[in-house]
């Protein structure tokens, strides 16, 4: 398995690819909630809850995307979805695939790791230790 050893070289940028790609697919979230792009069949006024996750996914997204603060909004971040799964998934259904909870859950475990590993490569966060 030398092929596979040889990889891990390349650890800071697959972590920094998966931040940036998680990061820009959580922001997606925010922008339909807050512009309504891309456009939704959900559109409509935002309560105080759905205006509160429209924020932190959008200006959280963006923060993760640039790798600043990386670990505190990753934290914050990793909370909000694991909330979002137990009120807004969970009651639906147990399995994930029924309630619609698969993408919460994974942002929440993909969160939490960044907690623990950093940024990775490509970040803000590598300039303002330096």
């Amino acid at each position: 398995m030398k092929f596979f050893d040889g990889l891990a070289r390349y650890q800071p940028q697959a972590l920094a690819a998966l931040r940036i790609m998680t990061a820009l697919q959580f922001m997606e979230h925010g922008t339909q909630k807050l512009f309504n792009f891309p456009v939704s069949d959900h559109a409509g006024t935002l309560s105080g809850l759905s205006l509160t996750a429209g924020v932190l996914e959008f200006v959280g997204g963006i923060l993760l995307v640039l790798g600043l603060f990386t670990k505190p909004v990753a934290f914050l971040l990793s909370g909000q979805m694991a909330i979002a799964y137990f009120m807004a998934h969970m009651p639906r259904d147990f399995f994930p695939v029924n309630n619609g909870g698969d993408a919460a859950i994974s942002f929440c475990f993909i969160f939490l790791y960044l907690v623990f590993a950093g940024p990775g490569a490509l970040a803000l966060d590598n300039r303002r230790s330096a």
